[in-house]
């Protein structure tokens, strides 16, 4: 497997994510910007947000979801670069720290809200949350946890929806219907070595986990294999023109890996 080292020298880099019209995104979180990757181009700046991004994903129309972990919100900006703030607050009290987030196709809206260092300390809940943003703008608590949650994903089909537990070290699981609603909460894969943090899936349902290291499971949680990079991963997404292209997030680095199979994009 060639592991190729596509950018170095960043602060923290998390929330890779792809554009349909041909790029990878990725945030430094500690320096507030948002960097385009082109394969066989390099990378350039693409965006300063002072608010602190850190998982970022597209929709079906294009346009691009941060979650700003400083600033406490879910925002999103239109082709024009209009930014539009989804969610700030639950029941009268600021969100703790959004962290990730994914879209499904009908525009059904899923983050996670933990609060990890320095956040937990100006916590206004007292919990930890996964929420959902219907298309029509309302928010809800999906599910309110003692633990963190950290990445989020779909299934292919759309219809199952995979947390990170970061405390348990677990990935949990929920079935959504059609109207976006969760139910039959499920442990997917237990015991992950090292800190589960991004999630994704791919066209089979096999599960990717970033934790010590980027971990592959089979749809029904049994152990496939591992990548192993010189850094701890933080995050990963699908991406290139045939989706068999694995981007990820390493602390200081970026790495792209020819899979040889298509990821399973939610947009």
């Amino acid at each position: 497997m060639n592991i190729e080292k596509v950018a170095k020298g960043y602060q923290f880099t998390e929330g890779p994510t792809w554009s349909r019209e041909g790029f990878f995104l990725f945030s430094d979180t500690i320096t507030n910007k948002i960097y385009r990757f082109i394969g066989g181009t390099g990378i350039s700046d693409y965006a300063d947000v002072p608010g602190g991004p850190n998982g970022n994903t597209y929709d079906i129309q294009g346009r691009l979801y941060t979650c700003e972990f400083r600033s406490r919100r879910v925002t999103r900006t239109s082709k024009k670069g209009a930014v539009e703030v989804l969610a700030s607050k639950f029941e009268g009290k600021r969100l703790n720290a959004p962290n990730d987030i994914v879209v499904r196709r009908d525009g059904h809206i899923y983050f996670t809200d933990p609060a990890f260092g320095d956040q937990q300390d100006s916590r206004e809940l007292d919990f930890f949350g996964v929420y959902h943003i219907t298309p029509k703008g309302d928010l809800e608590a999906l599910a309110k946890w003692k633990t963190r949650p950290n990445g989020i994903t779909l299934s292919p089909t759309g219809k199952v929806l995979y947390v990170a537990d970061s405390d348990a070290r677990l990935i949990r699981a929920y079935d959504l219907d059609k109207s976006g609603a969760a139910s039959r909460e499920r442990v997917a894969i237990a015991k992950i070595e090292g800190v589960p943090d991004g999630i994704r899936t791919d066209e089979k349902g096999n599960l990717y986990v970033a934790a010590k290291y980027v971990f592959v499971y089979s749809e029904d949680g049994k152990p496939i294999g591992h990548i192993e990079l010189s850094e701890t991963p933080s995050n990963l997404t699908f991406g290139d023109a045939d989706l068999e292209s694995l981007v990820i997030t390493a602390r200081t680095f970026v790495y792209r890996v020819r899979l040889g199979v298509k990821g399973a994009l939610q947009y």
